[in-house]
């Protein structure tokens, strides 16, 4: 039997499907999984697609497996797991290798093991992969990291199992080292906070206006035919009409009302930090998801609410609609300016709009908007910034009045609007032609004149607590 083209360590949800979809598109899979048990029910599943995939019992077998120079996929918890891994492979591996990290992982951690890999002969790569089980299965979104040898190894494979966008294969070498990990974790940060927009306005009907979710949901799918089309709103519609099937209720009103996370959402907020950018409307999408959590502090805050003041009736469906597509739009630039700040700290030449290209199918946050957005990276984006380009400036033009009394009316009504909120106050300070920041850079020039500590340096205190009169 001939060597295996690929390899594909861990028989998980997402390794298991890859590995099926690499099987399906032609190609030879070499597989293996820590729990050896594992591959054999892999290999039932698989059914006549088996006759493409080589399973290995050992890792020298796995790596025996495979044609030089070798390409191997590594579907594994990141951190220390995938450190350990290349520690025990390296032995047996020879120049021109490459181990690619198909999960989450800290775009810093990938930097760190390019780095400790060169001059070795070895390579390594962070590979972003969207879609969840069934995209990983039937096409994915992938966002590449790593060197060119790599990448030429690897394209034909990647662009055969990828999602397509009339024609186009969702997935590209977006730049060096951690790269294609840094693009994916941005991705989940916009993923974030699109999910929390919608459920903003989930809450608004549900508990401003007593909407059902049946009816909710009807909204949304009625939103699928226009610019809020996307897989998010329509799997939202679809969530909304389903039902319990013990009690016959609405599926959201009896589970756990408590949302998880797996951190990436909370990378991309501090990677903008470190860069100096903002990234409010994911933060905010990133606290809800905290407070939720915090379920028996809730249930005990919960006698604290007080009536809010009438403030009259929220805004009608059109009036959401577009509120969501300007704060859509106002959070997908936060992520781009993220991802333009990025680039040029690491020196990555990202395309951003063949990043956009790449995200319109296959992935969590595909949407119509995305086309717009690539639209308006090629045609040039004054001062780098996606809200000046011409055409998602007018949409914003148009859109942002609904947006401002979305806002209010949550307010009016007490009802928490954290993503929606954090997104129309950053386009407000970005419209400002002089801020507030003169009054900041007085109180700053001014404490330090009197002997306060500067903030730009730290530990310089002295004088009195407050300044005297001159």
């Amino acid at each position: 039997m001939s060597k295996a083209q690929i390899g594909v360590y861990g028989l998980g949800t997402m390794g298991s499907a890859l590995a099926l979809n690499l099987a399906e598109k032609g190609f030879r899979v070499a597989v293996t999984n820590r729990e050896t048990d594992w591959i054999a029910p892999f290999l039932d599943e698989a059914g006549p697609l088996a006759e493409s995939i080589l399973p290995a019992e050992t890792l020298e077998d796995f790596v025996a497996a495979l044609t030089p120079p070798r390409v191997m996929l590594f579907m594994i918890p990141s951190g220390p797991a995938m450190d350990d891994m290349i520690d025990r492979l390296r032995p047996l591996l020879a120049e021109g290798d490459t181990l690619i990290d198909g999960g989450n992982a800290d775009f810093n951690d990938t930097r760190r093991r390019v780095a400790a890999l060169e001059g070795s002969g070895l390579h390594f790569v962070g590979m972003g992969v969207s879609g969840g089980e069934e995209g990983a299965r039937h096409g994915p979104s992938m966002m590449v990291g790593g060197s060119d040898h790599s990448w030429t190894l690897l394209r034909p494979m990647v662009e055969a199992i990828a999602a397509r966008f009339r024609g186009d294969p969702c997935v590209a070498h977006v730049g060096p080292d951690g790269a294609g990990h840094f693009v994916k974790t941005v991705h989940n940060g916009i993923e974030y906070a699109d999910m929390e927009l919608i459920a903003e306005i989930y809450g608004l009907l549900r508990d401003g206006a007593g909407w059902e979710a049946p009816r909710i949901g009807a909204l949304f799918a009625g939103w699928q035919d226009g610019p809020l089309a996307s897989y998010l709103v329509e799997i939202t519609a679809k969530v909304l009409a389903a039902t319990d099937p013990e009690t016959g209720r609405p599926v959201t009103e009896v589970i756990l009302d408590s949302a998880g996370q797996k951190g990436t959402g909370r990378w991309t907020v501090i990677e903008a930090l470190k860069l100096g950018q903002s990234a409010s409307a994911i933060e905010g999408a990133v606290g809800a998801r905290s407070w939720s959590s915090e379920k028996s502090v809730r249930e005990q805050a919960g006698g604290l609410r007080r009536a809010a003041a009438p403030g009259g009736a929220l805004p009608e469906a059109d009036t959401l609609a577009d509120a969501l597509l300007a704060a859509r739009i106002l959070a997908h630039a936060q992520g781009f300016r993220v991802l333009s700040a990025a680039s040029a700290e690491f020196g990555w030449a990202l395309d951003l709009a063949r990043i956009a290209e790449i995200w319109r199918a296959g992935c969590i946050i595909r949407s119509a908007l995305l086309d717009d957005i690539a639209a308006a990276v090629r045609d040039g984006l004054p001062e780098d910034h996606l809200i000046l380009a011409p055409a998602l400036r007018d949409r914003l033009a148009d859109s942002i009045g609904a947006l401002r009394a979305t806002v209010v009316a949550a307010m009016q009504a007490g009802l928490p609007v954290p993503s929606r909120a954090a997104a129309r106050a950053w386009y407000a300070a970005l419209r400002q032609p002089r801020g507030t920041a003169d009054l900041i850079q007085a109180q700053r020039d001014f404490f330090g004149a009197h002997g306060f500590a500067r903030i730009d340096r730290p530990g310089s205190f002295h004088g009195p607590w407050w300044p005297q009169a001159d």
